[in-house]
């Protein structure tokens, strides 16, 4: 899209300077008005193709851009999850019992609904091979 919007405004371009070009060698002043008329709409289509070319190009750069950006939060999110996490299983059996199935509840209810039992399982499974905090920094 972006070559082609270029085609066109440098095409209007072109046509605009040979408009000005007959304006300025125009006898006639009602013919050397309408060519400089004909001059200032083709040069205001090519600045408008500009201006739409410049846009695409921003926003597939912006796009890219957020792209990467939001790849990077995510990243730096998982980061701090872990270590949310790993703190959580190094103060596992310090946590009150109530605590601890708050938690387990929540930790095992993420995710999507038909998988919470297999992910409670992991996750008791889990908690039960740290229990005693030996392997939690690993």
């Amino acid at each position: 899209m972006k070559g082609q919007d270029m085609f066109k405004s440098r095409q209007y371009r072109a046509e605009a300077a040979e408009y000005g070009k007959r304006a300025k060698e125009a006898i006639d002043p009602d013919e050397g008005r309408k060519l400089q008329d004909a001059q200032d709409r083709l040069v205001s289509l090519a600045d408008k193709e500009q201006g739409l070319a410049d846009g695409y190009r921003d926003a597939v750069h912006a796009a890219r851009s957020d792209q990467r950006h939001g790849a990077e939060l995510a990243s730096e999110e998982e980061h701090v999850l872990r270590c949310l996490g790993a703190a959580i299983i190094m103060q596992w059996n310090a946590l009150p019992t109530g605590l601890q199935r708050e938690i387990f509840d929540t930790a095992g209810s993420v995710g999507k609904l038909l998988e919470t039992a297999e992910l409670r399982g992991q996750i008791a499974r889990f908690l039960h091979k740290h229990k005693d905090g030996t392997n939690a920094a690993k």
